[in-house]
């Protein structure tokens, strides 16, 4: 639709319309009064510069009117739409709703071009692509072909598009936290275990004061690393659901996150067991104190267990938003125990508590306290051990990131402020315990000291209090005895109890919400194609409920088991595991130097990432040195299955950026090195047009190049530039994928060109990189060569001029059948076509059928039935073999057959070489490589010579020296001291019968009538010619003979190509040539090296 100016468009639209949105026009020479009065700020959605410089335009939406706009505008021009808004422009305003510059279909930058398909967080606009803004536009259309479906310059979507995202995004909005709530609550909670109230007052009795605020130190070292690479890797990118899982498969990729992500799933349910076990116990504890046991302690604690996990499963289950309730409310009873030990502190001790050690803060105990004490078996790192998973939880906020608000925002501010809370909590409480209570007590109000009575020196001694029998016998009381230390400290003992209650059943609560949510998204993913049953989610939040109850039965297990003192020491190696690996993830994506790694928090470095990644790997050996090669090697395991299975994902990940890294290094760095005749391997460019299409030819070449030399398969694209270089891009990624799926090591290249030899010129010029250039140009025989036009034969016969002319070596492979099939994959893909429309119409007349009658129906199967259709097996994977399945009259069945003649394994066989003239070894290489390969191993190289007749044993001897000296085992050597003799007189007329055709015969003519025909059919062979190259044409007539006499049987032939002298021999000739050498013969390879040394006996 064209632009419309005229000055009287805007009075068209009635007055109510413009209640629907606004358009306040404000001069910047301050000519309307009411738009600089407008108190109210307008919002800017769009700005655009009329033609007089002094005016601009604001449009500001109402709620909810947007779509009004969004029909607005179509490819960057104003259209009519149902609310009658156009252009208006008069002599002093210029309204133009698009985009900067009218008249123009580019969209300015927005968010919604850069969304995935199918984000909730918004819908994804299409910009116009390069082809529609780059193209001459069609005359007297305003919509580019293919923008219907989007509004230009990102003004949004279409109404109905966007109506329909709008509703995803209100089915998916579930309950969404804040940094607070959903992160900060979180890992206080998870962080504070039942280790402060009950094992931090030993820690500080066996370390010391000094140690014990060192290993606090030590271990926040490494959660704070942890945190700080937790924090780096959330900020690069949007974060979904799966917490460690996501962050580490997102970076490090699918075979590190899927290993870790099934470990940390399966340890964050176990953990549910392990803190609702400790909260057991401790009621356990007190049953045991008024004597109110139901069964035994072991059982009790299972009663127990199995009734609280049910209750935290059904906070769960009612949904995040009741879970986030119970966990506040849990951190508040915590903080309050933990406010009511510091208060205890300060209130004046009782005679009861300074017998059992407490004597409030004194220098004496605070000096005693200070350096270690350890007791026997029990050592700096045993300590740490014991402490460290206590310092652990630090994810419980990145576990659910799909149900925050802002997780780049939420996780490093809360992690890291949580780390650094209990942090100053852990060293206060070590410090104040270390302060107020001796190590010993007895707890007993009658060790007193009494005048006269000698004292140890100790800091109770100074205090009144004799303990020293506890050198001699156990004491129930003190730092190194009482576990309850704390709650005789506090103020209201019985807040201690409440508080390990709430830190364990906080933890709980957490773990058993960490572990479906991180399991929801490794099933999603579907790493584990077995585990796709638990991807499933429900209800607003997406809540896997499925997962939910896996991890209530695994906790419930372990529960029973009751066996946790084992399995502890795994759980925690598991969680350092995860740690190392984020460590590792974030050190891994620096050192890659990705230009897509642009973490928002900048606080890191990827040496400290890896020390931390380190130090965690260490950590997890202190703890335990079996569990932790348990975990590695659970972790290794789940690794190579994953590796394996190859999961069809693609997410970018930095070890993605360091191959790409390590490989430019790599082709840099060898371009250092100068070409050695010891690391020559054939680096081949093969003319196969779609690799699909020639599979022989590329088996054959992939068959001496795997492994060791490059493979290009290379396509021309020949015709008008436009149509060439669109078919050509849109195949590109299909056919590269083709080759992968088919496990070939080869690359795919392609180029549009004006004539078929320019193209090839040109990829024997451009292709490779550095060293890693093709040396070695593979083609198909030219079967059709005497239909063939003459500009045809001319490009045929000119690739091989032009490898020469650029010291390319040439192999020539030539089977009975031919290699091109893209006419049997034309018929396959017409009857998979057909058989789709057939299944389609079935399925029309089976949903018709109570519409229409009988003989409808009849009329429609007749219909059907003169498709003649036969329904395809299933494909395997060079998808050739499905065709055999179909009728033998719509293709050649034996070429179907040719074209996987080199798949198979070869059987007990030869290969013959013809080594007839010294290319430099290529001919000779290349078979050697063949024998090397599973499919060839089987046959024997058996070489043949020229020499001359009376001295075919020295030479048959000084080969064998030669190929010795090579190291190339060989079977037979034949020297043919015939080759030099004429052709027999059939063999020769059938080749003059060949060549008859092209013939000139201009000594029969009269000499100007010759000139004449010369310069008419310059392209055919002349009589002077063919006397002048007679011998060279008897040669290879000879050639075919001795070929059929002694190479009939042979597996694969490999002869010396033969080289046409540019100028000399005409391309008809030379074709003749080709055709009469390798006819009626097995597959043969003619190969002509580029005469530069390929083989070497020098080590």
């Amino acid at each position: 639709m064209s632009l419309n100016n005229s000055s009287n468009v805007f009075l068209d639209s009635a007055p109510s319309n413009t209640s629907r949105f606004q358009v306040n026009v404000i001069n910047e020479g301050h000519e309307s009064s009411a738009a600089a009065d407008n108190s109210d700020p307008p919002h800017y959605e769009e700005t655009s510069f009329g033609e007089e410089s002094q005016t601009r335009f604001r449009i500001s939406f109402r709620p909810g009117k947007q779509e009004c706009y969004d029909n607005f505008l179509q490819n960057g021009e104003t259209t009519k739409t149902d609310a009658s808004f156009h252009v208006y422009d008069s002599h002093t305003n210029t309204y133009y709703l698009q985009t900067f510059g009218h008249n123009t279909m580019d969209a300015v930058p927005k968010i919604d071009y850069y969304r995935n398909t199918g984000s909730l967080s918004g819908p994804k606009a299409n910009r116009p692509s390069l082809l529609e803004i780059h193209e001459q536009l069609a005359k007297n259309v305003a919509v580019a072909p293919g923008s219907t479906d989007r509004v230009a310059n990102g003004d949004g979507m279409p109404g109905d598009e966007q109506d329909e995202n709008k509703e995803e995004d209100d089915k998916s909005g579930g309950v969404k936290f804040g940094w607070v709530k959903g992160v900060l609550v979180r890992c206080m909670l998870n962080i504070w275990g039942v280790m402060l109230f009950i094992r931090l007052s030993w820690i500080v009795g066996e370390a010391g004061i000094g140690l014990g605020v060192i290993i606090i130190g030590l271990a926040v070292t490494v959660t704070a690393i942890t945190g700080l690479s937790t924090s780096a890797i959330a900020t690069n990118g949007y974060v979904r659901g799966g917490g460690a899982y996501y962050l580490i498969s997102r970076s490090l990729g699918p075979e590190f996150g899927g290993s870790i992500g099934l470990i940390f799933a399966f340890a964050n349910a176990v953990a549910v067991a392990m803190y609702v076990v400790g909260f057991a116990e401790t009621v356990v504890d007190l049953l045991k104190e008024s004597d109110s046991m139901m069964v035994d302690p072991t059982n009790d604690i299972r009663i127990i267990g199995s009734i609280t996990v049910v209750i935290l499963l059904g906070i769960s289950v009612a949904g995040m938003e009741w879970e986030a309730k119970a966990q506040v409310i849990l951190l508040i009873i915590l903080l309050i125990a933990i406010a009511n030990f510091f208060i205890g502190t300060v209130i004046p001790s009782n005679n009861e508590k300074k017998s059992r050690g407490f004597f409030n803060y004194q220098a004496s105990i605070f000096a005693e306290n200070f350096g270690p004490s350890f007791t026997k078996g029990e050592g700096f790192f045993s300590v740490f051990a014991i402490f460290f998973p206590a310092a652990t939880g630090i994810l419980a906020g990145a576990n659910i990131s799909g149900d925050l608000e802002d997780p780049q925002d939420a996780i490093p501010r809360g992690t890291m402020l949580a780390i650094f809370i209990t942090t100053v909590a852990y060293i206060g409480v070590a410090i104040c315990v270390g302060a107020c209570v001796v190590r010993d007590a007895t707890g007993n109000m009658n060790d007193t000291i009494i005048s006269g009575m000698n004292c140890n020196g100790s800091a109770a001694c100074g205090l009144g209090y004799d303990f020293s029998r506890c050198q001699h016998e156990p004491c129930q009381y003190g730092l190194m005895n009482n576990f309850q230390v704390m709650s005789m400290v506090s103020g209201f003992g019985p807040l201690i109890t409440a508080g390990i209650f709430s830190a364990t059943l906080s933890s709980a609560l957490a773990s058993l919400v960490s572990a479906p949510k991180v399991f929801q998204a490794l099933c999603k993913d579907n790493i584990y194609k077995a585990l796709q049953f638990f991807a499933k989610g429900y209800g607003k939040n997406n809540e896997p409920l499925r997962g939910y109850i896996l991890t209530f039965v695994i906790a419930m297990a372990f529960i029973l088991i009751a066996e946790l003192n084992t399995i502890a020491p795994i759980i925690s190696n598991f969680f350092l595991a995860s740690y190392a690996l984020i460590n590792f993830s974030c050190f891994h994506a620096s050192y890659a130097k990705s230009p897509g790694w642009r973490p928002a928090y900048g606080i890191y470095n990827m040496w400290v990432s890896l020390f931390g990644a380190v130090l965690c790997c260490a950590v997890m050996f202190v703890i335990n040195w079996w569990a932790a090669v348990i975990t590695y090697i659970i972790e290794f395991f789940l690794y190579i299955y994953v590796t394996y299975k190859k999961p069809d994902v693609n997410w970018g990940s930095s070890t993605q950026a360091l191959s790409y890294v390590s490989a430019l290094d790599n082709a840099l760095e060898l371009t250092t090195v100068e070409d050695h005749v010891k690391n020559f391997r054939p680096q081949c460019i093969v003319l196969t047009g779609g690799p699909m299409t020639r599979p022989a030819l590329l088996d054959i070449t992939h068959a001496f190049t795997k492994n060791s030399g490059l493979c290009i398969c290379c396509e021309v694209f020949v015709g008008p530039r436009k149509l060439c270089v669109k078919e050509m891009n849109s195949g590109m990624a299909k056919k590269q994928a083709w080759l992968i799926k088919n496990k070939i090591k080869a690359f795919y290249a392609a180029v549009a060109a004006d004539c078929f030899r320019d193209g090839v010129r040109s990829l024997l010029q451009a292709s490779g990189l550095g060293r890693m250039k093709p040396n070695t140009l593979v083609i198909g025989y030219k079967r059709n060569w005497r239909k063939a036009q003459l500009t045809e034969i001319e490009n045929y016969v000119g690739i091989i001029h032009d490898a020469f002319d650029f010291e390319i070596g040439v192999v020539i492979v030539r089977i009975s059948q031919g290699f091109d099939i893209s006419q049997v994959l034309q018929v396959q893909d017409e009857l998979e076509k057909l058989e789709q429309e057939r299944l389609a119409l079935e399925a029309t007349i089976k949903d018709n059928e109570s519409e229409e009658g009988a003989g409808g129906i009849r009329g429609l199967f007749k219909k059907a039935g003169k498709l003649n259709i036969t329904k395809p097996t299933s494909k395997k994977d060079s998808g050739i073999n499905t065709i055999q399945s179909m009728h033998v009259g719509e293709f050649n069945q034996k070429l179907v057959e040719a074209s996987t003649q080199f798949k198979k394994k070869q059987g007990k066989g030869t290969i013959d070489v013809w080594w007839l003239f010294d290319d430099g070894g290529l001919t000779l290489l290349i078979p050697y490589i063949l024998t090397l390969r599973k499919k060839w191993k089987d046959c024997k190289l058996r070489i043949y010579v020229g020499g001359k007749v009376n001295r075919i044993e020295e030479e048959k001897i000084a080969m064998a020296s030669l190929l010795s000296k090579f190291r190339i085992k060989f079977a037979e050597i034949h020297i043919i001291g015939d080759i030099n003799m004429k052709p027999n007189k059939e063999s020769w007329k059938v080749f003059e019968e060949l060549i008859e055709p092209y013939r000139l015969h201009e000594s029969c003519k009269d000499l100007t009538t010759a000139e004449k025909l010369k310069r008419e059919t310059p392209w055919k062979i002349t009589d002077t010619e063919l006397e002048a190259i007679k011998e060279k044409s008897y040669r290879q007539v000879r050639l075919n003979e001795l070929l059929q006499e002694h190479s009939r049987a042979a597996n694969l032939i490999v002869l010396s190509l033969p080289v046409a002298r540019k100028g000399s021999i005409s391309d008809w000739l030379y074709m003749a040539w080709l055709e009469i050498l390798t006819k009626n013969l097995p597959p043969v390879l003619l190969v002509r090296g580029n005469h530069k040394n390929v083989l070497t006996f020098y080590s």
